[in-house]
């Protein structure tokens, strides 16, 4: 049985072996089905089919948020041992706005919500029990408005606040949270590749798909309603949802042989009807595209795989044509694609032309900072540097790129005061935890640099390798007694976590 099994397993024979089908197949059917129902996708795969999300009958059960955060939590643990997420401060921290503007503006604020960015081309969105709602990059590079982008956002947060994932938790009720949670990131595996996708495919046509057809659709029409809600609320345009659902339908068009499962739910000529209609009764708004959208789809797009040529010759056309933050986002590309090759002089020339258009933009702040780095002006890098992190201690970009500058300049003393006044306002990310462990251990205070490590591994999930540095920790000679309670503490914590999880498997 699936459940059984280690959920790490199933991702992994998902991803890597061509035994996938038989994995997948081999797992009980009613976990497959859970998956289904609990798993909101919005999808171009590589072949081409566009779908959105399944869900559950009207028998299931609406759990409580403690144990859906659980399940998602979980899920979060198996999907970054699985795929690669982006950790661009400018792009998660994008990403996270957006979402927090749609949620705030919908008055969401009895459920946390976490959003994140996949690093995959494929088109594709999601969300998870517990308010996780992912975005591969393809999906941001494929959005043309920020409207567009607003509105896939607002329709996975609509699943969640109407808690449909939460009643498909009903088909859970013999399984575990971490069988749950190790299937649905196969299955969010199964979208980055197609050997996967089908035998996911194979074992969810078992499962009695077509009686909860009608179910799934009812949730799919509340999503967009609420979710074009969520975007006129949080002022986007309301027709970003049906023209980018139209943009899907018709790029669909050009590939060939769906698998059967991804034709459950497509998006029809008649969705995207629907979600005109309710857009056209709530108004007309016009939306102006942020220069973060177009600075954030520019380094999307400079992906290390990218030809540098080719790229120069996009934002080269992209100017041409473009204007506005739009010819400025050009403009940024080009000189990330610059600085790639080695050509610091140009790409400041352009990064300090492009932060004197717009001063206000602590992104072409800190790109500035990071060119001036490259060309060994580190003393200038600081400085403005500095003086942006006096204006805006919690954003996470600035605080990130000052800190990492300062270490890079051997002056840990002041990096760590840069994380610590930071984590006042905003708490550490797993990257600023881990620069925070490499302060401590440049100034000697070696058990406090593992604590922060194991912080860190816990932050990306990683239970076993966190207990590894509290123990190591634990183990160190003239550790105040202050930082040994709180290493022995988290060490308990961890272990008892540990435990928990391993009774579950």
């Amino acid at each position: 049985m699936a459940s059984k099994q280690p959920a790490r397993r199933l991702i992994v024979a998902a991803v890597r072996s061509r035994r996938a089908t038989r994995t997948m197949l081999a797992c009980a059917h009613r976990l497959v089905a859970t998956l289904a129902l609990l798993l909101g996708c919005t999808s171009l795969s590589a072949t081409g089919q566009i779908k959105l999300p399944d869900f559950g009958d009207s028998s299931a059960t609406v759990v409580n948020q403690g144990r859906e955060r659980e399940i998602g939590e979980a899920f979060m643990r198996e999907l970054r041992a699985s795929v690669v997420l982006v950790d661009d401060p400018l792009v998660t921290q994008y990403v996270q706005q957006l979402g927090r503007r749609l949620t705030s503006a919908f008055a969401a604020n009895d459920q946390t919500f976490d959003f994140f960015v996949v690093d995959s081309k494929a088109i594709n969105a999601f969300a998870a029990p517990g308010g996780f709602v992912g975005l591969n990059s393809g999906l941001i590079l494929a959005a043309e408005s920020e409207s567009e982008l607003a509105s896939v956002l607002a329709h996975e947060i609509a699943h969640v606040t109407q808690r449909h994932i939460a009643r498909g938790i009903e088909f859970s009720g013999r399984t575990t949270p971490l069988a749950i949670a190790g299937l649905l990131a196969a299955l969010i595996v199964g979208t980055q590749n197609a050997e996967a996708g089908r035998a996911a495919a194979a074992a969810v046509q078992g499962v009695q798909a077509q009686s909860r057809l009608d179910f799934s659709r009812s949730f799919e029409q509340e999503a967009d309603r609420v979710g074009i809600n969520m975007l006129d609320q949080a002022g986007f345009d309301p027709q970003g949802m049906a023209d980018f659902f139209d943009k899907l339908q018709t790029a669909a068009r050009y590939y060939r042989s769906p698998p059967e499962f991804l034709s459950t739910h497509p998006v029809t000529t008649a969705r995207i009807a629907e979600a005109r209609g309710r857009a056209q009764q709530l108004g007309y708004r016009q939306h102006a595209n942020s220069l973060d959208f177009h600075l954030v789809k520019a380094r999307l797009r400079v992906h290390p795989g990218e030809d540098n040529r080719a790229l120069l010759a996009y934002f080269d056309e992209q100017e041409r044509i473009g204007h506005g933050a739009q010819q400025a986002g050009a403009r940024y590309g080009r000189a990330l694609v610059q600085l790639r090759m080695g050509k610091l002089a140009e790409a400041e020339r352009t990064l300090e032309k492009l932060r004197g258009e717009h001063p206000d933009s602590l992104a072409l702040v800190v790109e500035v900072a990071r060119a001036r780095l490259r060309a060994g002006k580190s003393r200038e890098a600081i400085s403005g540097l500095d003086d942006a992190f006096i204006l805006a201690p919690q954003d996470r970009m600035v605080a990130s790129a000052l800190s990492e500058a300062l270490l890079d300049a051997g002056q840990p003393q002041r990096a760590l005061q840069v994380l610590d006044e930071h984590d006042r306002s905003n708490h550490l990310d797993a990257a600023m935890l881990k620069l925070k462990a490499q302060a401590l251990d440049n100034l000697g205070r070696k058990a406090e640099s593992q604590l922060a490590l194991a912080e860190h591994f816990y932050a990306l999930g990683q239970l076993n390798e966190a207990i590894s540095q509290l123990r190591m920790a634990a183990r160190r000679p003239n550790t105040s007694f202050y930082d040994a309670s709180r290493i022995e503490a988290r060490l308990e914590q961890f272990e008892r976590e540990h435990a928990e999880r391993s009774k579950q498997r």
